[in-house]
């Protein structure tokens, strides 16, 4: 195995009481150490379903899928436990491996005043902002050290703006990790930004009907996105996408 994770061959049909309905046909991807991969497709592409196959929430009908290490799933909603504070919320990684939780405790506060979210850890998550919320979700992912992280459309949610300063977020935590990701977005800009490689899905039955490399350099600065290169990959993945509606 040289990837993260390796997919192959991968089919889910979802039974109703009246007939079978195909969700994917035959996808085949990868992910390698510490490669940014989007998936992108139409509404009903089956991109969650990939994404909660491969996280081990639902089986697939045929295929198999192989990760390398362990993997970390966010949901597209951030999950996080109303009755518990920020900082309670990211501890809950090490009650569930029973890690010391004043190890853990140290790690989160440190990481908290690195990402400017210390002045939140007691508050609660209705009392933040959405951003703020996706921001300590997205924290308390990393904090299990996984080889792979899994996001479902973590920024589908939030206003444009917000939704940038959360990709620079993003970007600097996974500078400190050695993970790969495996993202599921709608946002064709947002794919190129993050991303070295893009799946492009068919409509149900999703299938791969592209695989594409993103060629900007990283660091990844928003400037990149006006560069003829990434505009030309714009152009191409909405020509893919538009053509198969």
């Amino acid at each position: 195995m040289t990837g993260n994770l390796i997919v192959r061959d991968l089919s889910k049909t979802y039974a109703t009481a009246d007939k079978q309905v195909p969700a994917l046909s035959g996808i085949n991807l990868e992910v390698k150490p510490r490669e940014f991969v989007s998936v992108i497709g139409p509404n009903g592409s089956g991109k969650s379903t990939l994404l909660k196959i491969v996280a081990g929430i639902i089986s697939p009908t045929s295929g198999t899928f192989a990760i390398s290490g362990t993997a970390a799933y966010m949901p597209q909603d951030h999950a996080l436990l109303p009755w518990r504070t920020i900082e309670e919320n990211l501890l809950l990684p090490s009650d569930v491996k029973k890690i010391s939780r004043e190890t853990m405790r140290k790690k989160i506060r440190d990481l908290l005043v690195e990402f400017g979210l210390e002045q939140f850890s007691n508050l609660y998550p209705a009392s933040l902002s959405g951003g703020m919320r996706q921001k300590a979700a997205l924290l308390r992912t990393t904090l299990q050290n996984p080889s792979l992280l899994l996001l479902d459309e973590p920024f589908a949610a939030l206003d444009a703006l917000t939704r940038l300063e959360a990709h620079e977020w993003l970007l600097l935590l996974l500078e400190k990790m050695h993970a790969g990701v495996l993202l599921i977005t709608h946002d064709i800009r947002e794919a190129i930004y993050l991303s070295d490689t893009i799946y492009v899905l068919s409509p149900r039955p999703g299938t791969v009907l592209e695989k594409l490399t993103v060629p900007l350099p990283r660091p990844r600065r928003h400037e990149h996105l006006q560069t003829p290169e990434a505009l030309a990959l714009e152009k191409k993945l909405f020509s893919l996408l538009i053509n198969k509606l």
